[in-house]
Order: structure tokens, then sequence, then C-alpha cells
């Protein structure tokens, strides 16, 4: 391997979520928060993200019902914002949350909405 998986998973990340907030993530780490930042690069964003049998769409994709399903709202939003970069459409946005709706309830799938709407709203 020509890259280690924290140089791959920093480029990854930063293609998904934005390099001023990856870069903000880390210099604003402390000793306490660092390795978590370097371990959740690597792991999840190296090994994870690194594997190109899944295109980066796919995984947002993934990534949304995901995350919409845990409830996760903060991170359902920067990974809403990824997903878009990563060429997700609006209709395939409806269409992620419809579902987690059916699987995880309507409640849910509400909360995901106002969200996206907020992102959709800040995208123009």
């Amino acid at each position: 391997m020509e890259k280690n998986l924290f140089e791959i998973g920093l480029e990854k990340r930063k293609a998904t979520l934005g390099s001023e907030y990856v870069q903000k993530s880390l210099d604003d780490a402390d000793d306490f928060s660092r390795p978590f930042q370097e371990a959740m690069t690597t792991w999840c964003w190296g090994f994870g993200w690194g594997d190109e049998v899944i295109d980066a769409k796919t995984r947002s994709m993934m990534n949304l019902s995901m995350i919409g399903a845990l409830g996760k709202m903060t991170e359902w939003e920067l990974h809403c914002r990824g997903a878009i970069k990563n060429g997700v459409s609006r209709e395939e946005l409806r269409a992620i949350i419809h579902v987690i709706g059916i699987y995880c309830g309507v409640p849910q799938a509400l909360e995901c909405m106002r969200v996206a709407r907020k992102v959709l709203e800040n995208e123009k």
C-alpha cells in the first residue's frame, strides 16, 4: 500500500466533510480527544471509506440510513451535507428519509426531514 490508512482516511474525510471542518476537528483535538480523532480517521475513513468497492455516493446513502436509524441528528446533518457533496440528489435524500420512516418510524423521519430541509436551504 502506497499510503497509510490515516492518510487515505484524511483524504476521504476531507473530500466528504470538507477540508475546513476536518482541519478544525483535528486542530481542536487535545491530548484527551486526539487519539479518538486519529483512530476514527484511520478506521472509519481510511479502512472503511478507503475501500473503493463501494463508491462515495452509495456510502453516503448508507450512512444517512444508518445514522438516521440511530437518531444521531448532529451526525446526520454533517453527513447530509457530505452526501450532497458526494452527488446524492434532493430526490434521493427524500427517498432515504422515506425508508427511515418505514423502518424507524415517522417521528425519526420527521427529524431527518427537518434537518434535510435546513441543509438544502443552506446549499442554495
